[in-house]
């Protein structure tokens, strides 16, 4: 692993530098003075040498959106190809941290440095919170050597970057790689349609698990907004109600349209087979693409660089096949 000699630091808000407001915690700048004062109170505390830049305005990752994703690539290619850093350390809410470790992994391909997402669950000036040592742990982390790549540290462990989820609102162990069976064959090599020099743009999205009683006219009224890819959350190894013929053509029209659909299992634990069962035959005869082990971050990080990258629809179905990053394989 290469060694860190210039390093990144890059805060986009979050509970980690938030302080305390009328209306709740708020998300403040400046949260580099609080990394240097922390620094020299614990002399013991190990840094690179390092850089800092934030998000302006830094926000609540609750408002986490496409726009920010591209910011935040932007300033994370900024630090390597202007600044010379060989890595990068995002300081990130964590609503949105497996999201957006999720969809850097994919805006990233290619970069060629580890990225490392961390946060906490306790804001950095709060006894007893899990700030400092989320830092400075994802610090060491890189110190001993870290794969190119997206990733995420929390709570004592360094987790895929496609693989982590947001499981706990109030734990310091918040974030986990659940062991969901991943098939999907190894792209051979990364296209330079998506290399992480390709300029995205943003994308409409939307994501729908099922459940008893969706009815063909939410699904169409979904389908006809406009949005050009849909994360269909399946039950169990990609099945659904494939005795409804009107929310099967329902499906069957929207891709007819050009609309990508991407079925994935909402058991945390799940992974897309649709030939096991029938009722799973039947969405993938509708159009609907298996998205094997991908979690739903993972998945919604993975069409909007595909489509967001301005692929076809046959060149995105092809590529959502593969695995580029290690989110459906191995």
């Amino acid at each position: 692993m290469p060694t860190i000699h210039r390093l990144m630091v890059l805060y986009s808000g979050g509970t980690i530098g938030m302080q305390a407001s009328a209306r709740g915690l708020v998300p403040v700048a400046g949260f580099d003075a609080r990394l240097r004062e922390r620094l020299a109170a614990e002399p013991q505390r190990r840094m690179p040498s390092w850089r800092y830049r934030e998000l302006s305005p830094p926000i609540d990752s609750a408002n986490m959106n496409q726009q920010h994703w591209l910011a935040l690539r932007d300033a994370i290619v900024a630090a390597v190809e202007e600044d010379g850093c060989d890595a990068v350390l995002l300081l990130h809410g964590t609503d949105t941290l497996a999201y957006s470790a999720a969809a850097l992994s994919f805006l990233l391909l290619g970069l060629g440095v580890p990225v490392v997402l961390t946060g906490a669950m306790l804001p950095a000036d709060a006894p007893g919170s899990d700030a400092w040592d989320n830092l400075f742990g994802a610090v060491e982390a890189l110190a001993q050597g870290v794969a190119p790549g997206v990733h995420l540290y929390f709570g004592g462990r360094l987790l895929h970057g496609a693989r982590a989820t947001k499981l706990g609102s109030a734990t310091f162990g918040a974030f986990a790689e659940l062991p969901r069976q991943r098939h999907g064959e190894r792209a051979a090599a990364l296209p330079a349609a998506l290399d992480y020099r390709r300029i995205r743009q943003p994308v409409s999205l939307a994501v729908l698990p099922l459940f008893p009683g969706l009815q063909a006219a939410q699904l169409r009224a979904l389908l006809g907004s406009g949005v050009q890819g849909l994360v269909l959350e399946c039950y169990g190894s990609g099945t659904g109600p494939s005795d409804d013929a009107e929310l099967l053509e329902a499906l069957r029209e929207a891709r007819r349209r050009g609309t990508l659909l991407l079925g994935i299992s909402q058991c945390p634990h799940g992974h897309v087979a649709f030939g096991t069962y029938a009722a799973g035959n039947a969405l993938g005869e509708a159009g609907l693409l298996g998205g094997d082990g991908m979690t739903r971050e993972a998945a919604l990080g993975k069409l909007f660089a595909l489509l967001g990258a301005g692929l076809s629809a046959d060149d995105t179905e092809h590529w959502l096949r593969q695995d580029l990053c290690g989110e459906c394989a191995g």
